[in-house]
């Protein structure tokens, strides 16, 4: 059974970054990240820690085993990963509304997928950010049909499109 919570210790972080690894383009096939989507940023275990340390991150676990996660990133985290800058920035343009919380990036294990745990991924992190924060916004690549479609499924708007790092981003936001 897939229980969700949020992120305690170092192995869970350990678990986060070999599924991360599996669904990087570089071990991808152009059809596998046409239907299946793909993540654009590769972490390192001191950040994912110290941002986990700041909001911790959201799990779907199964067996003792990370099958799924929702990065929590809030915005002191803006400068540490430098294709997100641009992300924080199109946030200050265009965003004025209540505080938020940015959903760093989002991966379910091939296993796991069209079960509805990026749902459920969402829901929990919603429910447990929702007393500090009152939205989360995250950006998705345009070119990945499957993510795009799975956030609007679920709720999410676009609130702009931007071009950075030679790619179009949409920035979207859930609120409740």
């Amino acid at each position: 059974m897939i229980a969700y919570k949020q992120a305690r210790t170092k192995e869970e972080i350990r678990q986060i970054l070999a599924l991360q690894k599996q669904n990087l383009p570089n071990k991808l096939s152009k059809k596998e990240m046409q239907e299946q989507g793909f993540l654009t940023v590769e972490h390192s275990f001191d950040l994912l820690w110290e941002m986990n340390a700041a909001f911790p991150h959201t799990l779907a676990v199964e067996n003792g085993k990370v099958i799924g996660y929702a990065l929590s990133m809030t915005p002191e985290f803006a400068h540490d990963i430098p294709l997100l800058q641009s992300l924080f920035e199109e946030i200050k343009k265009v965003y004025s509304g209540q505080e938020f919380i940015v959903m760093g990036q989002i991966c379910v294990a091939k296993t796991h997928r069209g079960q509805g745990v990026f749902r459920g991924l969402y829901r929990n992190m919603q429910a447990y950010t929702k007393d500090e924060f009152g939205s989360i916004i995250t950006e998705v690549d345009v070119r990945n049909i499957r993510s795009m479609n799975a956030h609007k499924a679920i709720g999410f708007k676009e609130l702009s499109r931007h071009a950075s790092e030679g790619k179009v981003w949409s920035l979207i936001i859930l609120e409740e």
